[in-house]
């Protein structure tokens, strides 16, 4: 082990739970055909996305060999041959964090399509999670997306004595 092995990205062709990540990120992106720049700016925000100082984003160069593995990945595997490959080398708590990235990925551009609502069904039956189990992660992140709190006094949740829970099954 060299003195800098710590800072290599995976970029192999051996799938490693880093690999996981950003390819299930790229597998939802892609779900409906297109990939919005909304759904783009989300990927390098997790990424760790670097402005260059002349209004260009990118995700440095030690992201961009992970980034680019995983779009080779992606051109070449089906979604159901990726997550045979990938769920059993995740810990559960990686799969939460690609979960919670995914919904946060698909509500990046408003609303997730039919593609990725299908999408993000396989990934719960691939990584063994119930939708009752990942029903308050996901209200979390509805929150988080719903901007209308402010631009609508009247929306529900703005309501006299109205408090955001969460329910815990």
């Amino acid at each position: 082990m060299g003195l800098f092995d710590m800072f290599k990205t995976d970029t192999g062709d051996k799938m490693t739970p880093h690999l996981a990540f950003t390819t299930s990120l790229i597998y939802m992106m892609s779900a409906d055909g297109e990939m919005d720049s909304e759904e783009v700016g989300h990927l390098l925000s997790v990424l760790g996305g670097q402005d260059d100082g002349k209004g260009t984003i990118g995700v440095g160069a030690q992201n961009q060999a992970l980034l680019d593995a995983s779009m080779k990945y992606r051109r070449k595997n089906s979604l159901d041959t990726f997550l045979a490959e990938a769920a059993p080398l995740l810990t559960d708590a990686q799969k939460m964090c690609i979960m919670i990235n995914l919904i946060d990925s698909s509500l990046a551009d408003g609303q997730p399509e039919r593609e990725e609502q299908e999408m993000f069904a396989k990934f719960l039956k691939a990584f063994g999670i119930t939708e009752a189990r990942f029903q308050p992660f996901f209200e979390v992140i509805m929150l988080k997306a719903d901007r209308t709190v402010f631009t609508n006094q009247n929306h529900p949740k703005n309501q006299p004595g109205h408090q955001v829970k969460l329910s815990l099954n």
